[in-house]
């Protein structure tokens, strides 16, 4: 088994780094990371319907699509990744997750594995994994909140699940707890690493280190350039769905319904009470075949006159009405 510390926080890069080693190494795997603040999506979720857009543009966190199925996570740099890559009859969820459980029980963490992909503290998750399978390979990783800003975690996922519909893979939220609140000793995030590696290199047989050379790196970096970092990727591959909202405004009540496929707006309709100047079928015309992300959709509200359209409504209170 090669076991791989991967030392970048980019979870761009990350994500990359996994479906090149995944794809490119004939060996057993084992391979820490951490990420900056991102959420990270499943392969089958609809974007939109997973993060709280105002909170994630505010707070500049990246937003990526992984390869496997499940359900959003947020990633901290509290928060431990690991990853598994074997044969594909190498094992199911629960056997995969034993090598981390042995971890915690020896720190003195009652760690358990409860229901099809989680792994609790006293009933609370402190892990999610998820797998895929290329070729005859097959990945599984998880996360391992160790000391994960919760307040940033349910913020960055908070969205109402009511706003939305469509056939995407939905997340469940379940209470959630950090490794280091159950430890008898406590411990930092890096020796918690340092201590995982070792673990699973102790119980592994014949496990060596294996850096990244430059030239695994700047094949990881082209992937996550071509692939990873693009809105294609994140957002463009999420399954159509629609979209409603209904706000009170300055300008009374408005109510959107969008419907999106591929990310890219296909329709869209305004009604509400509402006093207006020209037709908003004018108004919904530039939206048609957008992006919808809060980026792409502040740029078209500020190069139209809003009030126009819609007497007394403000950017803000538009932008709130679209995400």
């Amino acid at each position: 088994m090669l076991c791989i510390y991967n030392p970048s926080t980019d979870a761009y890069f990350n994500l990359a780094a996994e479906e090149y080693v995944l794809k490119h190494f004939e060996e057993d795997i084992f391979m820490l990371w951490r990420n900056d603040k991102s959420i990270i999506i499943g392969k089958y979720q609809n974007t939109a319907a997973e993060i709280n857009a105002d909170y994630v543009q505010e707070h500049a966190i990246k937003v990526v699509r992984r390869m496997t199925g499940g359900g959003a996570v947020f990633h901290d740099l509290g928060n431990v990744n690991y990853t598994f890559i074997g044969s594909k009859g190498s094992g199911d969820f629960r056997t995969f997750s034993e090598p981390i459980l042995r971890v915690m029980n020896e720190l003195g963490v009652p760690a358990r594995f409860e229901g099809r992909n989680d792994l609790t503290i006293n009933g609370m998750k402190f892990s999610g994994t998820a797998q895929c399978v290329y070729k005859n390979r097959i990945l599984h990783h998880g996360t391992l909140l160790f000391s994960s800003e919760m307040s940033d975690l349910t913020a960055a996922l908070k969205v109402n699940p009511l706003k939305f519909t469509d056939k995407a893979v939905k997340s469940v939220r379940k209470r959630v707890t950090n490794i280091s609140e159950h430890l008898p000793k406590p411990m930092t995030v890096t020796d918690f690493i340092d201590t995982v590696m070792q673990n699973i290199r102790e119980n592994s047989g014949e496990a060596t280190m294996y850096d990244f050379t430059e030239e695994d790196l700047r094949a990881i970096r082209q992937l996550r350039d071509e692939k990873y970092s693009t809105w294609e990727w994140n957002f463009g591959t999420s399954p159509k769905f629609s979209y409603s909202k209904l706000m009170r405004t300055g300008g009374g009540n408005v109510e959107l319904n969008l419907n999106v496929e591929k990310g890219l707006i296909q329709g869209i309709k305004f009604y509400g009470d509402f006093f207006s100047q020209k037709e908003p079928a004018e108004f919904e015309r530039h939206f048609l075949q957008q992006k919808y992300d809060t980026e792409s959709i502040r740029k078209i509200l500020e190069t139209v006159e809003i009030g126009d359209y819609f007497r007394n409504v403000t950017l803000d209170e538009m932008m709130a009405l679209f995400f």
